[in-house]
């Protein structure tokens, strides 16, 4: 909310002396957060005055078209002689009243002005646009051209207003009251302790029978429409000056007078309104929910298909606008620069109060924020509706001419002021300061609210506070203004004997692990479409496919739950290769969503104590499963080339070897076998295996990805991917590992090779050499793969492995470790027909 202190001195009477800087400090001190004090025509410099257009000659031969213009501009330049400009801009005409900013001026940004010959003529000076005085957009993008009634010679600078300061404010979703400028007056009133002149406190007339109809179907959604008529309006009327610089100031573009007089009593009293032609209006208007599939095309031109839910206004030919967002095309009002004939000389003036969740959930439905959507769903005064219509009335017929018609339209429906009891002590047991019932009672009355009571003290809330619900709230409020810089200080101190929790340590170890072997954490957002679900090559009966969906996803694209991480990492590794970094390991460790079968709806926790164990067991029984896995993604080089040697690739075994390295921080022993799912090359592709109570369990795979998803998601060359369930792995570990015994005795070798058909896996060889060489067996290591048909056959392969064994109480003699590794190399010959190589 950007809010001009010239327009907030016009309802606070605040010292000459106070600067934007000022009330800056003392707004933040109150709670609001005042972002930045934009001094506008901080390096602005006169002489800028207001001169008429004697006469215009064409410069010819130049490639854009060049004016040559003589401009009165009084006494301004000392001599009384008009002025000679040259000027590229074309929207302005002989006897037109135009901004001229003459020499020895300097223009906001340090553009110093001075006579220069330029197109073969002198140039003393310059006729000016919006944009060079820093005055923002007004819809022309060219001169500014002046009412004729404005004196020639007068102080542009004071005309236009352009020295002026602007706070901009950022408010927060609960203090919708603080989008209007009567709201930030009434906090810079309280903060410094002034009254104030309050906008909204004008004579309204009561509502009689002879106002515009209105029906209202939906009260809940409507309950409050406030009506008025203004007719003959002066088609040639323009907003003045003043309305113009107001609504620039605050960052909205003038467009016409009556849409300029809505805009600036929303901007003034927080209450958003709409005109309508009156005579495009046919019939009652009427407000009721969207009937499905209804069409209506809004101001911008979009023609939007409706839902059920949508509020809208109407007449007896169906919708003529969204309620609380937009108005409809069909009863626009008419410009009169586009079409005097047709320009809109009646209106019907619309002040409503709407349900805040109704137009929060309309404007995002059909993707249409608003200005009015944007205060109606943080919460408007329903008192405000009647006197803002009365203001827009008492602007139209003063600056347009206009008559307002006797008639007073007002539908109400009935409701109760909110009450809140609170004991006059809660807010210094909130904030452990002694306020005093004398202070909490002036603080309260002070926002707004009537206070009675003594000990136990019973608070109306304003109609302009609908975020005050409850004592908190009001405890807050008695905070914020006596200063949360007063609040003391005191350190936490957490009872001893409480740490993370193992689950947490392992996590922990875990992300170390990973990043002392080379990756980095590359955290992603939890959201995902389902579209990549196909590009990942899952199938069509794959679990991971059913997601948990948000019914208001950040974006539309992403609107489920992730099942896997790997479309986060894989988008993190492609962001990072097209920007020029190709060697990468990335991880991440996270939540991924599962829904359960049966759903249940979630139960509302209580917040004045903790909650029993069944409710939280019965909130988590409404969650989605939400285990947790790790992944890792590699591409590029996975150690450097250089002077020390030719580098490598990453490739699959270091994907598997990161599983491993994740398995030994869990304490658990991973089972590698060669498997076949979703993303992964089926040829390069190992599925992750623990053993638990007896059981088998595939807790992740791990290998090279599929060219066809390498296609699809853009991704460099034999990227590799490992992703495991965490939860699963620390189940099937015994907890924190232990250090390993080391022995005294010394390691026995054996080396073997090994030929098997190629299809057998070398993981399986390996299990039956493991098994076959019983307790003395210490380490297995693949270390040499062989293929040669003219010595092995055709389709065999040799594997050679290093066996190193170890007693725990002896050395072992040469016959105890031949012993072992021939049971080893029996075993495996009897499961996978291996055989020694010759």
């Amino acid at each position: 909310m950007r809010v001009p202190l010239s327009w907030l001195r016009e309802y606070v009477d605040l010292p000459a002396t106070e600067t934007g800087r000022d009330v800056q400090a003392k707004l933040i001190s109150a709670g609001l957060e005042v972002e930045t004090v934009e001094q506008l025509g901080a390096d602005l410099k006169g002489p800028l005055v207001v001169g008429q257009v004697l006469a215009i000659e064409e410069l010819e031969g130049f490639k854009k078209p060049i004016r040559f213009c003589t401009v009165d501009v009084g006494q301004a330049n000392g001599t009384g002689e008009p002025q000679e400009i040259v000027c590229g801009a074309r929207n302005f005409a002989v006897g037109d009243k135009v901004v001229v900013v003459l020499p020895g001026a300097t223009l906001p940004g340090g553009f110093s002005i001075s006579a220069r010959k330029t197109y073969g003529k002198v140039s003393h000076g310059m006729i000016c646009s919006t944009d060079e005085l820093g005055m923002g957009d007004d819809g022309t993008h060219g001169i500014i051209v002046l009412p004729p009634e404005t004196e020639v010679g007068k102080d542009a600078i004071e005309l236009l207003e352009l020295v002026d300061e602007v706070l901009d404010i950022a408010v927060t979703a609960n203090r919708g009251d603080c989008l209007s400028i009567r709201g930030v007056a009434r906090e810079t009133a309280i903060a410094y302790g002034l009254p104030l002149r309050d906008p909204a406190l004008i004579d309204v007339p009561a509502p009689n029978a002879y106002g515009y109809p209105v029906q209202v179907a939906d009260p809940f959604g409507c309950d409050r429409f406030t009506a008025r008529t203004v007719t003959g309006l002066r088609p040639e009327a323009r907003s003045p000056i003043w309305l113009q610089r107001r609504l620039q100031k605050v960052g909205m573009r003038p467009i016409s007078l009556a849409v300029d007089v809505t805009n600036y009593v929303m901007m003034e009293l927080g209450q958003p309104l709409h005109a309508y032609d009156r005579r495009l209006v046919q019939g009652t208007i009427g407000v009721r929910r969207a009937q499905e599939g209804e069409k209506l095309v809004t101001l911008d031109g979009v023609e939007r298909k409706l839902h059920a839910e949508d509020l809208v206004i109407t007449d007896e030919r169906g919708p003529i606008g969204l309620a609380g967002v937009m108005g409809g095309a069909n009863t626009e009002i008419a410009d009169h620069t586009e079409d005097v004939e047709n320009a809109t000389t009646d209106v019907v003036i619309e002040a409503a109060h709407f349900n805040a969740v109704s137009i929060a959930r309309t404007a995002r439905r059909h993707k249409l924020l608003s200005e009015a959507s944007r205060r109606f769903e943080r919460g408007v005064d329903p008192q405000a509706a009647a006197a803002a219509a009365q203001r827009t009335v008492d602007l139209l017929v003063l600056l347009a001419g206009g008559t307002a018609e006797a008639g007073v339209t007002e539908v109400i429906a009935p409701s109760a002021p909110h009450t809140i009891t609170v004991p006059a002590d809660h807010p210094d047991k909130v904030a452990g300061v002694a306020y005093g019932r004398e202070t909490v009672v002036r603080r309260l009355q002070e926002v707004g609210c009537d206070v009675y009571g003594q000990d136990e003290l019973i608070v109306t809330v304003p109609s302009w506070r609908p975020d005050l619900t409850d004592p908190n709230d009001l405890a807050e409020e008695v905070i914020r203004l006596e200063g949360y810089e007063n609040l003391p200080s005191t350190l936490p101190r957490p009872p001893a004997g409480r740490g993370l929790t193992g689950r947490q340590r392992l996590h922990r170890r875990i992300g170390r692990a990973l990043a002392g072997a080379g990756y980095v954490e590359a955290p992603n957002y939890p959201f995902v479409g389902e579209q990549v679900f196909d590009q990942l090559g899952l199938a069509a009966e794959d679990p991971a496919r059913r997601v948990v969906k948000l019914v208001n996803p950040l974006s539309d694209e992403e609107p489920a739950l992730r099942t896997t991480l790997l479309p986060g990492l894989l988008g993190a590794l492609r962001r990072n290769d097209g920007r020029g970094s190709h060697d990468l390991a990335l991880f991440e460790t996270g939540l991924v969503f599962h829904p359960r079968e049966e759903r249940r709806a979630a139960v509302h926790l209580p917040v004045d104590r903790r909650p029993t164990d069944e409710e939280i067991a019965a909130l988590n029984a409404a969650l989605p499963e939400q285990p947790r896995h790790a992944a890792v993604v590699l591409a590029g080089a996975r150690e450097q080339a250089g002077w020390w040697g030719k580098g490598r690739p990453a490739d699959w075994a270091d994907a598997i070897e990161a599983a491993r390295t994740i398995a030994r921080e869990a304490g658990a022993e991973l089972v590698v076998r060669k498997g076949q799912y979703g993303p992964w090359h089926p040829g390069r592709c190992a599925e992750l295996i623990v053993v638990a109570d007896g059981a088998e369990r595939v807790v992740g795979h791990a290998g090279e990805l599929h060219p066809r998803v390498l296609k699809a998601l853009g991704l460099p060359e034999r990227t590799c991917a490992m992703e495991l369930n965490l939860d699963a792995l620390e189940e099937a570990g015994d907890g924190i590992p232990m250090a390993p015994g080391i022995s005294t005795f010394p390691v026995a070798t054996q080396d073997v090779a090994l030929v098997v058909d190629k299809p057998v896996p070398a993981a399986e060889v390996e299990a039956a050499l493991r098994a076959g060489a019983g307790e003395l067996l210490e380490s297995i290591r693949l270390f040499d793969v062989y293929e040669n048909a003219e010595q092995l056959g055709e389709g065999r392969k040799s594997l050679a492995y290093a066996l190193r064994f170890r007693a725990p109480d002896r050395t072992l003699t040469v016959d105890e470790a031949s012993a072992a590794r021939d049971a080893a190399v029996a075993l495996a010959g009897e499961r996978t027909g291996a055989v020694l190589r010759g």
